[in-house]
C-alpha cells in the first residue's frame, strides 16, 4: 500500500501504540524515519530501536518508554509539515513546544535534530512535527 505521508503515518502508528499502551511499535524503515526515530531514543522518548530485514523491505521497531504509573512518555505527536503545506523556518524562529517540555523535530541541511540542537547550531529547516 502507498502511503503519501509517510512520516505522519510514522506519528500515527507511536501515537496510537502509545493509546493502546504496546510495548513496540513497527513502522517501514527509511533514512528519514531512522533519523526521526534517532532524536526520539535520544531525547527519551523512545528506549530502544531494531530493525528487521525480510527480502525487499525492512522495518523499524520502536520501543515505547513508559513512567511508573504506566503512562506513556508521548502524551503527544503532532505532525506540522504536511506534503501539501511545508512549513520552514529560519534559525531565530524555532518554536518552542510547551515551553521547553516537549521537542520540535526539525529536518535541517545538516540531518533531523531536535530544535535545542538546531538552536546550539543555529541552523533552520523544516519542522516535521513536535512531541510532548
Amino acid at each position: 500500500m502507498s502511503v503519501n505521508d509517510p512520516i505522519g503515518d510514522m506519528f500515527t502508528r507511536i501515537r496510537n501504540g502509545a493509546s493502546a499502551q504496546h510495548d513496540w511499535v513497527d513502522v517501514p524503515a527509511s533514512n528519514v524515519k531512522r533519523s526521526v526515530a534517532n532524536v526520539l531514543l535520544h531525547e527519551g522518548f523512545i528506549s530502544d530501536i531494531k530493525e528487521n530485514s525480510t527480502g525487499s523491505h525492512s522495518e523499524l521497531k520502536l520501543r515505547l518508554t513508559y513512567g511508573q504509573d504506566q503512562k506513556a512518555v508521548i502524551e503527544g505527536i503532532k505532525r506540522v509539515s504536511k506534503p501539501g503545506l511545508r512549513v520552514y523556518v529560519k534559525k531565530g524562529e524555532i518554536p518552542r513546544v510547551l515551553g521547553g517540555l516537549g521537542i520540535a523535530l526539525i529536518s535541517t541541511s545538516q540531518g533531523v535534530m531536535s530544535d535545542k540542537e538546531a538552536w546550539k547550531r543555529k541552523i533552520g529547516g523544516e519542522i516535521l512535527g513536535y512531541v510532548w
